[in-house]
């Protein structure tokens, strides 16, 4: 039993290693964001410390993992996804709908009734967003464009592109969003493929 659980911990190092550098994160970064310091999370995936517990729940929670994937604990067969919501100071919610590292990251967020004169703070960042509104009214501010999106209607864009996500004042509002690396968009497709004429 003491060797299976020396090699489930050797075997955390590597995979740290591996989270981060798939999410492209800097030792400092995630020092900052974990309150663990760059010599310790270094040594850590180096294999060179051991991990305790109190450095393995902000890691985590750092990279949206449970603690099961984070040590690779063996599957129960179970295939529901344990949603966490994340709230946030302003009322807000953010639920993680996907726990696997890289590629396009599924989030649904739930926003309090807003304001119709809330002054917009713009934000830009590295990738490509597409929101789908589920319930309510989102207002979404894309550089010049100022627009008013119901349930049922979804926006795509490029957020190097100046923009800000808010509830109106008809009430809270939730939606989906899709998150991806720059290039990395969300294909839909409106109809099926015809297939070839008989």
């Amino acid at each position: 039993m003491d060797e299976a659980i020396d090699r489930t911990l050797d075997a955390v190092g590597p995979r740290l290693k591996r989270l981060r550098l798939h999410r492209d994160v800097t030792l400092a970064d995630l020092a900052e964001e974990t309150g663990i310091s760059t010599s310790t999370l270094s040594r850590l995936e180096a294999g060179l410390r051991r991990p305790t517990l109190e450095q393995l729940l902000p890691l985590a929670r750092a990279y949206g993992v449970t603690l099961d994937e984070l040590v690779d604990a063996p599957p129960t067969g179970d295939p529901r996804i344990n949603l966490r919501p994340i709230p946030c100071g302003d009322g807000s919610v953010i639920l993680p709908l996907t726990r696997r590292p890289g590629g396009i990251q599924a989030y649904k967020f739930v926003l309090p009734t807003g304001s119709d004169d809330a002054e917009p703070d713009l934000r830009t960042h590295e990738g490509y967003d597409w929101v789908y509104v589920l319930n309510g009214t989102l207002r979404l501010v894309l550089g010049e464009h100022d627009l008013i999106l119901r349930p049922g209607e979804a926006a795509e864009f490029d957020t190097r592109t100046p923009h800000w996500f808010g509830a109106t004042g008809a009430g809270p509002v939730e939606y989906l969003s899709l998150i991806g690396k720059q290039g990395e968009r969300a294909h839909v497709r409106a109809a099926p493929r015809q297939g070839p004429a008989e």
